[in-house]
């Protein structure tokens, strides 16, 4: 570990290490202040604000990582440099920055390319509080990725829950607020089981500090004392976060939360808001319980089946989709199940290829969904497939950048799904006791995900009467759209094509992440 005030002894190098370790810290409470400073101005003025956070924490992030890689191990920040119990920690290492950039790129892409459908569904009287819903979502996300505290954990846990909904409430329909009612009942049960989770582990162990929390719970199982609450506490937090990442079956609420909210609102919630609960998994995975203890617990045995459970009956109800944005949402179950059965191996390749997934998916469903409001765009707001025959004619930008995301969901060679795929088999492997299980799902989930991919990009790209005049210039309005998915694009086939760095770096990470 690095300590958080001997570097190295030259001078400048030392001035400058210790301003960058101040960044997360820095990403965190920028935004906040980002946020209400969001609730004080008009529409533009929030848009730009928010904008601008998100361009700082990106730069302030990508500093943080390229460090971490330099220094290669993590480091410690106190924050007001009290030590816990009286104080709070930050900790950094190469995965954490690595995630943190990644989350905060996808955030601005996914509001660069739904911007036109946020000023279209929104109320105007409404924006700003968009926007600063949006600013304090990215505080959570950041900040679940970056602290070592667990109450701290809740807190932003509930932060993401609540500002998650209103993301989807603020569209003006009926149906967003039986979505939202749905959304937030089964996320407050997921954070109601987490928090009972914290409180038996504090009354147990008495630390919140993930570290602290560690010792204390190696200490009872080499004693062999609170067997059983040791056990309760890790279903508890297992079912919990289960719940709010919409791990089958707890995955009800998912399809019409993002469904009957607008492009940007689905691209966030399925792309980042998920994962950031199962980044916290993996933290009390490596960095509470310690892995050991989570295997002898058996609970990443009932993970990997409901895994593949997700993975195969998401892709199913995928297949009977006749709504385009409900299709890609149940699409998002089964890849969710991915990164479970991932975690579910019980092995450290297994690991990798679950945080490879968090990536991948990270890039290609915000694409996806943001592609879809598009078509509807051409189809007066339908989301039936019905209506769409030809929409990927009609707007050739979307339908390319849809045709990637598809072809990454089902596993092609050289899209960044096919990389994780190949990962995860490899990790099974690894596993003789679970190996044919394992490869079996991945064989039947990618025959399924090319069953219910092809036909919509065959209905798509449908030539008809009505698309023969292909729009292939855009307005300027749509110039936000094009560029996002073109980065979109360009990060999916890095990912597929450079996946080694990226396994490398999930690797380092990982070796020092608890």
């Amino acid at each position: 570990m690095l300590e958080y005030t001997t570097i190295i002894n030259n001078d400048y190098h030392y001035v400058i290490n210790s301003i960058v370790q101040n960044f997360p810290c820095i990403s965190i409470i920028l935004s906040f202040l980002s946020g209400i400073f969001c609730a004080a101005l008009k529409s533009k003025g929030a848009k730009k604000l928010c904008f601008f956070n998100l361009t700082v924490g990106f730069a302030l992030s990508l500093a943080t990582l390229i460090y971490c890689l330099k220094v290669g191990d993590y480091y410690i920040y106190m924050m007001g440099h009290f030590p816990a119990p009286f104080g709070n920690e930050i900790r950094v290492g190469v995965l954490e920055a690595l995630m943190a950039t990644s989350f905060t790129l996808v955030m601005m892409l996914s509001l660069m390319g739904g911007l036109k459908h946020i000023y279209h569904d929104v109320l105007p009287d409404k924006q700003e509080y968009y926007f600063l819903m949006m600013t304090l979502l990215y505080t959570s996300l950041i900040a679940l990725i970056y602290t070592n505290d667990l109450f701290t954990a809740y807190v932003f846990v509930e932060i993401n829950t609540l500002t998650a909904c209103a993301i989807v409430m603020l569209k003006h329909s009926k149906e967003t607020l039986v979505a939202t009612a749905r959304y937030l009942m089964m996320s407050l049960l997921g954070s109601g089981l987490f928090l009972i989770g914290i409180s038996i582990l504090y009354d147990i162990t008495g630390h919140l500090l993930m570290s602290n929390i560690k010792e204390g719970v190696q200490n009872l199982v080499a004693t062999g004392r609170y067997t059983f609450p040791l056990e309760m506490i890790i279903c508890l937090f297992a079912i919990g976060l289960g719940i709010k990442s919409a791990l089958y079956p707890f995955h009800s609420w998912l399809p019409d939360a993002h469904g009957q909210s607008t492009s940007a609102s689905s691209a966030v919630l399925s792309g980042l808001v998920l994962k950031g609960y199962i980044i916290l998994l993996i933290k009390l995975v490596y960095r509470v319980f310690g892995f050991n203890v989570i295997n002898n617990s058996k609970v990443l045995n009932i993970l990997f089946v409901f895994g593949i459970l997700a993975m195969t009956i998401g892709s199913i109800k995928a297949i009977n989709e006749r709504d385009l944005k409900k299709m890609i949402a149940y699409s998002s179950v089964a890849q969710i199940g991915y990164i479970y059965m991932g975690i579910g191996l019980g092995n450290e390749l297994g690991m990798v290829a679950a945080c490879l997934q968090i990536l991948v998916h990270a890039f290609t469903k915000p694409m996806l969904f943001n592609t879809a409001g598009a078509f509807m765009d051409t189809a007066n707001g339908s989301r039936k497939f019905k209506d769409l025959k030809g929409a990927a004619r009609k707007n050739m930008y979307a339908g390319i950048a849809f045709a990637v995301g598809a072809f990454s969901m089902i596993g092609i060679p050289l899209f960044g799904g096919f990389v994780v795929k190949y990962n995860l088999a490899i990790a099974a492997l690894n596993n003789p006791s679970k190996a044919v299980i394992a490869l079996l799902a991945l064989i039947i989930s990618t025959v399924l995900n090319a069953i219910y991919y092809v036909p919509a990009l065959m209905v798509l790209f449908k030539k008809d009467d009505s698309t023969k005049k292909i729009v292939v210039i855009p307005d300027k309005k749509d110039l936000g759209f094009i560029i996002s998915n073109g980065i979109f694009i360009i990060c999916n086939f890095i990912l597929g094509i450079m996946s080694s760095y990226f396994i490398k770096l999930i690797i380092d990470g990982l070796k020092v992440f608890s």
